[in-house]
């Protein structure tokens, strides 16, 4: 579900009982940073992505010229007021990592574990801030847009979405978010931050290398430092499977691989979501089994394809008479490349091997789901 708060637009997914975890974006960007990463660590928590003001769909008169990180990590603090968490986990990138280490060392009652990735505790002194601010404000984005993907990814690596958000966004809200990079030095409070901390640092990031990640490593108490081969600045969109494997440890969230991404694309958003939000203490761990299991090892099996698999589950739920699952999948058959035609195939043959009472229930519901509009 995507929404607009009072302050910043987020979107979140995940149990709604569960506990929080917030995504911070880096500038430039939007929550599309997280697109493959933020699904897979919503089986045990209430994901929130946020957009930076300007950037994506947050308003971009939320901050202006001499805004520090201290007033982004005020309008997070908003955020997780609006949503009821007294207390959340914290993960973000570059500009969103340096918003994390802030909460951290000015609210630390308010954050349980944090993560920073390709970030800093001092973006490399004032000055090339100040001057990009005063290059955007006065020429715009487009000069800038067009050299992200050699600022942002490895050579021959790209995310399209990512550069057109950076190209679309406020030219004043993101000149106010380089005064903030500008104005950041929080090198002097690392040693007192008491929340688990990780560091994930891209080997080849040229904006914040390895050795920024270190010197926090080395600063914050007990702090864990990754380094991600072949990951430059945005490493959630570059190498999303590595980060979500340090992640998920980090924040003790179960493995399940690709679970919760070949579930919502099979079954749609729109169901998923709404199987979360109804997910309780006694259903979690059901919920976790069927996103490992079925969605993370059945599903993802390549011995058939899904096209094939949806043959064989519309089968076997006619067969035991499992109605309203059946719709479900009949609206996930579409969805994997069967035709109307085909799936009245497969519902025929029901009749034969598993009994025409059967067949003739089937096609009563497929009748009302394939007539649905929308397929939902």
């Amino acid at each position: 579900m995507t929404t607009t708060a009072t302050t910043l637009h987020h979107r979140a997914e995940g149990p709604a009982g569960a506990p929080v975890l917030i995504l911070g974006p880096s500038l430039g960007t939007s929550i599309a940073l997280w697109d493959v990463v933020a699904p897979e660590l919503s089986t045990t928590h209430r994901v929130v992505r946020w957009d930076l003001p300007g950037h994506g769909g947050s308003p971009a008169d939320l901050i202006g010229p001499g805004a520090t990180v201290a007033d982004l990590a005020r309008l997070v603090l908003d955020l997780a007021d609006t949503l009821g968490a007294d207390r959340f986990s914290y993960a973000g990138v570059s500009l969103g990592g340096a918003v994390g280490l802030h909460l951290a060392a000015h609210h630390p009652d308010r954050l349980d574990r944090l993560a920073v990735l390709c970030s800093s505790a001092h973006f490399g002194g004032a000055e090339p801030w100040r001057a990009r601010a005063a290059d955007v404000r006065r020429e715009g984005l487009a000069r800038l847009a067009d050299t992200a993907e050699a600022r942002w990814f490895t050579p021959g690596f790209g995310v399209p979405r990512l550069v057109e958000d950076h190209r679309t966004a406020d030219p004043a809200a993101y000149a106010a978010c380089c005064d903030a990079l500008a104005a950041f030095d929080l090198r002097d409070r690392l040693a007192g931050i008491t929340a688990p901390t990780l560091l994930i640092a891209g080997r080849e990031d040229p904006a914040t290398p390895p050795a920024h990640l270190r010197e926090i490593a080395d600063a914050v108490p007990g702090a864990a430092l990754t380094e991600l081969p072949g990951a430059s600045h945005l490493a959630p969109a570059e190498q999303p499977g590595a980060v979500t494997a340090a992640l998920r440890a980090h924040f003790g969230i179960r493995s399940a691989p690709s679970g919760m991404k070949t579930r919502r694309e099979v079954l749609g958003d729109a169901h998923v979501d709404r199987a979360q939000d109804r997910q309780t203490p006694l259903t979690a761990r059901f919920q976790d089994f069927i996103s490992r299991y079925a969605w993370g090892e059945i599903w993802t099996d390549p011995t058939l394809t899904r096209r094939e698999r949806s043959l064989v589950t519309l089968t076997a739920l006619v067969a035991h008479g499992h109605h309203e699952e059946l719709a479900l999948h009949l609206r996930a058959a579409r969805r994997n490349g069967l035709s109307d035609a085909e799936i009245a195939a497969v519902l025929l043959q029901t009749g034969v091997y598993c009994g025409v009472p059967a067949a003739n229930a089937a096609f009563a519901v497929a009748q009302r789901v394939l007539e649905e509009p929308d397929g939902e």
